[in-house]
């Protein structure tokens, strides 16, 4: 910042002074909250849609802020996301998918072998070499073994767990899922403290996440260390839990309970910012990691007016209810129609600490410090991915769908259905369609369910393709697939004995190895 103060003594004072008040401002780095849901889908609020309005945080987080509609994870299942946001990258480049078979949804279970590479670079890593601190309270989801934890990655420290809250487990034939307090482990799910109770839904893992973000943030305010908080909690993913003062609360049944919940830690989160009048140094983001899980049905979320949900690449697997908020910089009460990735945090979140976005491989996430500031709108394409396949794009208001496909009708027969209530002739597949040769083609503004395709002999259809089929030529002929970190699996890296068990003596026997291809269905 250059400011001249040749002026006479009276200006020159007045001068001094205002460039005095501006200093901390300007020395000072501005902090980065993300807030990502689990499972939570595009229609669970009420700034959304949501009939039940029960989402008042959220909503007034949306009229102080910006609504993003037009907003994606960079895949409908919950490890490759994650992988995508904190590497900027899609799944396919950062080797969160899987060759087991083609276009198939993997993650990271306890019996995973891989996890995120070393080669890649995560978003805390870059922002520690300007003195940043940052935490992760949550869900991780980027491998279990001790290699692939988030303080080998960058995070300063942790409270959370590797895996999701499966379980009760026996501890003989499968371990319970360990939580983490930084380094170590400090206890199990369904055990001591971090009990969920299955019949009444009953869990305090949402107020222990809300305490430990108040701890986290009131701390690095007090040392005046810029800070990223990754609050990756996940109530809203099955096994749904909520705590005793939220229970039998929402006309919604236990997933309402846990979206109240989580919302009210949202309120606490802002007013804590407040109070410590931080909140014109911070930006949060709030978002999830895939589409509602439409398979459960009236226990899972809402993805609006969208197709399927979880799992699936149609809009309502991918499509997230997002909000910026940044008093001071993004004007309250915007709604923005500018295409976003979870994957833009990565680059915008550099950018707003002045670390170079690294150029030794391709980044996918843009900045969006110009739409946040002055409400610039750029293009750019939107790639859907499930697994080794780019399923679909989307460019502007249209959508091509290169591959379509639900999941395979055994499943469908068995009781798995990601589009309940829903049926597209000749969209909605049982088996893997390849439309390679002639897309399918939506336009979203007019047709957000994806239901009435546009005919290919139409000008409108030519029009649009001769626009979409350049990038995607170009996207594919640049792909360079990383490896793949999710074929594996093996029982005996399941979380037996983690670090720190020894001092809990809660180590468990490993036992042989068994590696082998793991298998995925969908």
């Amino acid at each position: 910042v250059h400011m001249s103060c040749d002026y006479p003594v009276d200006m020159k004072t007045v001068c001094l002074l205002l460039f005095a008040a501006l200093l901390p401002a300007i020395a000072g780095k501005t902090n980065f909250i993300v807030m990502l849901m689990d499972d939570m889908g595009w229609g669970d609020l009420g700034v959304y849609g949501n009939p039940s309005k029960e989402t008042p945080n959220l909503d007034a987080l949306a009229a102080e802020g910006m609504v993003l509609p037009d907003f994606y994870s960079a895949n409908p299942l919950c490890s490759p996301s994650r992988a995508a946001l904190l590497t900027g990258r899609l799944p396919i480049r950062n080797g969160f998918y899987t060759t087991n078979a083609h276009a198939r949804n993997a993650y990271t279970p306890q019996d995973i072998v891989g996890g995120i590479p070393d080669s890649e670079i995560l978003f805390p890593e870059l922002l520690h070499k300007v003195g940043y601190k940052s935490k992760l309270i949550g869900k991780w989801h980027l491998g279990q073994q001790p290699q692939y934890h988030p303080l080998k990655h960058g995070f300063n420290e942790w409270f959370g767990a590797p895996n999701c809250h499966f379980g009760p487990y026996d501890n003989v034939h499968t371990p319970n899922i360990p939580v983490y307090k930084d380094a170590n482990m400090t206890g199990r799910y369904y055990e001591g403290k971090f009990q969920i109770d299955h019949k009444t839904g009953e869990s305090n893992l949402t107020q222990m996440f809300i305490e430990e973000a108040v701890e986290f943030i009131t701390k690095s305010s007090s040392s005046h260390d810029p800070f990223f908080l990754y609050w990756a909690v996940d109530a809203t993913h099955g096994p749904l839990y909520a705590s005793k003062k939220f229970r039998n609360t929402s006309q919604r049944g236990l997933y309402g309970d846990a979206v109240r919940e989580l919302d009210y830690g949202v309120g606490v989160i802002i007013d804590t910012l407040k109070q410590l009048k931080i909140e014109e140094d911070t930006l949060v983001i709030f978002s999830s990691d895939n589409g509602a899980a439409t398979y459960a049905k009236t226990s899972g979320g809402s993805n609006g007016p969208f197709l399927c949900g979880k799992e699936t690449t149609f809009e309502g697997g991918m499509r997230e209810p997002t909000i910026a908020w940044w008093p001071g910089v993004i004007k309250g009460g915007q709604i923005s129609h500018q295409l976003g990735s979870l994957m833009d945090l990565f680059t915008t979140g550099l950018e707003l600490a002045g670390v170079a976005v690294p150029k030794d491989r391709i980044i996918d996430g843009i900045n969006l410090l110009p739409l946040f500031r002055d409400n610039q709108v750029v293009d750019r394409p939107i790639f859907y991915y499930r697994g080794n396949e780019m399923m679909a794009v989307r460019y502007g208001l249209y959508k091509a769908h290169y591959w379509t496909w639900t999941n395979s009708l055994e499943e469908f027969e068995h009781g798995v259905n990601f589009c309940p209530g829903e049926n597209v002739t000749g969209v909605m597949t049982h088996d893997q369609v390849n439309h390679t040769s002639m897309p399918l083609l939506f336009h979203l503004g007019l047709d957000p369910g994806e239901k009435y395709t546009i005919h290919h002999t139409s000008s409108e259809y030519k029009a649009a393709m001769e626009i979409i089929s350049p990038i995607v030529e170009k996207h594919k002929s640049e792909l360079k697939p990383g490896d793949p970190q999710l074929n594996y699996c093996d029982k005996a890296v399941e979380n037996w004995a983690p670090p720190g068990c020894e001092l809990l003596d809660a180590c468990l026997p490993i036992p042989k190895s068994d590696k082998a291809l793991c298998n995925w269905p969908h």
